[in-house]
């Protein structure tokens, strides 16, 4: 029962607080641990300012410590954390669900994005654009058209897709 507690009691705090709910002083681990959680309800502590929270960054935020991988554990075979960098494919299962959308479906969508990708440097916005591209050229054209940038000088390419 006393194990039991160790999931249910963080569970409810969960709920009732939200995902910050390790952030209250009663709450708090006395030891070192970062979570890297921002933002959500219940905070009151400065919310990190304006340090990135993510990895890979250029920013001198927070990078992985191998130090810290998990071990792989016996089951019934060999189990262990998928190191998602180990393969290169990253565009196509995005690349096909844009397709799959309606015209004006990607137009909302690609709407979103320029205005969120709007406020970021143009430095970040040139390097999105070209992953977004290298999903389906129409998905980068029609980003790239509403930051107002240059997809043909981002990808070196001569052709793009078509509005």
């Amino acid at each position: 029962m006393l194990q039991a507690r160790l999931i249910s009691y963080p569970d409810a705090h969960r709920y009732r607080l939200g995902a910050n709910y390790d952030s209250l002083p009663v709450n708090k681990p006395q030891c070192p641990f970062h979570t890297y959680n921002k933002d959500g309800a219940m905070r009151f502590d400065g919310n990190g300012g304006r340090e990135v929270n993510y990895e890979p960054n250029s920013f001198g935020g927070p990078t992985q410590d191998k130090r810290y991988t998990e071990r792989p554990k016996m089951v019934s075979g060999e189990v262990a954390r998928h190191d998602h960098r180990s393969d290169s494919d990253y565009y196509t299962q995005p690349g096909n669900l844009f397709r799959l959308m309606p015209a004006d479906a990607k137009q909302r969508l690609i709407h979103n994005i320029v205005g969120s990708l709007g406020q970021t440097p143009k430095r970040i916005q040139e390097l999105q654009v070209k992953h977004f591209y290298k999903a389906d050229p129409a998905y980068g054209e029609g980003l790239a058209k509403g930051l107002g940038l240059d997809v043909r000088a981002l990808v070196g390419e001569k052709s793009v897709a078509a509005d």
